[in-house]
């Protein structure tokens, strides 16, 4: 197997001299790969010192202007709906979903370079986007690609760690455990230990996000080959870019496997900050943690069932109709299924959001891609008639303020049709895709000098006296 990482320029030259012919091969190499990190880096220190003059301001003008007001019920309710985080790549509205530096997905789709005309968004340029807020050139896109692959060596001990481990753990549990390996040679750590200033943290977390970004698909493509395949993982191509090679490493090299893995990278790279993944890397990255330590702990939020498990949970479902029903379950059967597991105490998985109020966007761009690629399969039509008997079903329960799908009513079923049947993996999927978005509001976290979080909590005692005094005025 042959491994890809390079986080500096001298370990990249250390990594080449042993494969070049010759010293000024390596040189000529070096300058090459280097070029794009360095474009990225310039631009965003550039943009740094701006960007932290209007926060600066924006404290000392309208620091103490009021957000909203908190009730108990927020405070009780997992601080939903609080206005109480800074998070500068995306934003989330209700109605509108997901917007990505001000675009949403299809303007994103329209965008955004891609690998062939009118196919779907570049994860690099998305990643471009969100560091930058600026939409990249083709040839920007292609030479980030080119720094990506070039930073995507793994060391053996990570894949020790791993084997380590039993082969029947979950392949969230096996993939921090990865994240956590790799965090041996973070950058950000050996830069603190020296001394480095603060101004300077950004650079080092920098170097840190882009090789994390480069090298979680090779774990996560090791994780599923040990897993479910032969345990033997394809070597990086150097023709392919980002998304097609993590689905190259998986296993799939149908072209339109690539297209789709490009669209879920991107779709899934970021969501805002207050859902459970996004928040933990930011909380636990404002300790100065570095971002490996940071995005393993997005991670193990990522692995819980009422956040990036409900994937898995939603194909899960979906084929228990067809076990019990068959696949051309009528609109009467589907209700009654449904109907079915509600009663029993349990949620029709990949309907309802924290926050969106409609359907999702990130639904809808996969279902036209299922339209586009794969409009026959059956599962699709199921999904499909899904999309008309449950939100009624859920209105009618009256106590659920989103009965629309969300993205993970989708994902599952388009990875199904091309070949990836193993339902326990797809959570790493969306884990390699959140490195993208968590990663760049790590850069934005450092530059922009966010403090230590720390809200406040109370007791019930202290919540009751509050509201009895409040009562008595």
């Amino acid at each position: 197997m042959v491994f890809f990482r390079s986080v500096t320029a001298l370990s990249k030259l250390r990594s080449r001299l042993g494969q070049q012919s010759s010293l000024r091969d390596s040189v000529r190499w070096i300058q090459t790969q280097s070029s794009t990190d360095l474009e990225l880096r310039s631009q965003l220190a550039e943009l740094i010192p701006e960007q932290q003059e209007r926060l600066k301001k924006l404290k000392a003008d309208y620091g103490k202007v009021q957000l909203g007001n908190i009730t108990v019920d927020m405070v009780i309710g997992g601080m939903r709906g609080m206005t109480g985080l800074l998070w500068e790549t995306s934003l989330l509205d209700p109605d509108e979903g997901i917007r990505f530096r001000g675009l949403s997905i299809p303007e994103c789709q329209k965008v955004l370079p891609a690998a062939k005309p009118g196919g779907e968004p570049l994860p690099e340029g998305l990643l471009w986007l969100l560091l930058t807020g600026k939409v990249p050139s083709k040839e920007q896109v292609d030479a980030l690609s080119k720094e990506l692959r070039t930073r995507a060596v793994v060391p053996d001990y990570v894949y020790k760690a791993i084997d380590a481990l039993p082969i029947t753990a979950h392949p969230m549990t096996q993939f921090t455990t990865g994240v956590m390996a790799l965090q041996v040679e973070s950058e950000f750590q050996k830069a603190y230990e020296k001394g480095i200033h603060k101004s300077k943290y950004w650079e080092p977390t920098f170097e840190d996000s882009l090789s994390l970004i480069a090298q979680v698909p090779v774990v996560a493509a090791y994780i599923y080959r040990r897993i479910f395949k032969d345990g033997k993982v394809k070597q990086i191509d150097d023709s392919l870019d980002y998304g097609a090679n993590f689905s190259h490493v998986l296993g799939f090299d149908d072209p339109k496997v690539h297209e789709l893995m490009r669209l879920y990278v991107t779709i899934h790279s970021d969501h805002e900050g207050g859902n459970v993944s996004a928040h933990t890397g930011h909380l636990v990255a404002s300790a100065l943690s570095d971002p490996y330590l940071s995005f393993a702990a997005a991670l193990n939020g990522l692995a819980g069932p009422l956040h990036g498990l409900a994937n898995q949970e939603v194909l899960l479902w979906i084929k228990s109709v067809v076990d019990e029903v068959g696949e051309n379950v009528t609109t009467e059967q589907l209700k009654d299924y449904v109907w079915q597991t509600l009663k029993s105490g349990k949620v029709v998985p990949g309907f309802g959001h924290g926050v969106l109020r409609k359907t999702d966007p990130r639904y809808t761009c996969q279902r036209e891609f299922a339209l586009k690629h794969m409009p026959d399969d059956p599962l699709f039509q199921l999904v499909s008639k899904l999309y008309e008997v449950v939100p009624p079903i859920l209105t009618e329960l009256g106590k659920v303020k989103n009965p629309w799908p969300n993205v993970d009513a989708h994902s599952g079923v388009l990875l199904n049709h091309f070949g990836l049947t193993e339902a326990r993996y797809f959570t790493v999927l969306f884990g390699v895709s959140r490195s993208i978005g968590i990663g760049s509001q790590l850069i934005w976290d450092r530059a922009l000098g966010l403090p230590l979080e720390r809200p406040k909590s109370v007791t019930m005692e202290s919540l009751e006296n509050l509201c009895k005094k409040a009562a008595s005025y």
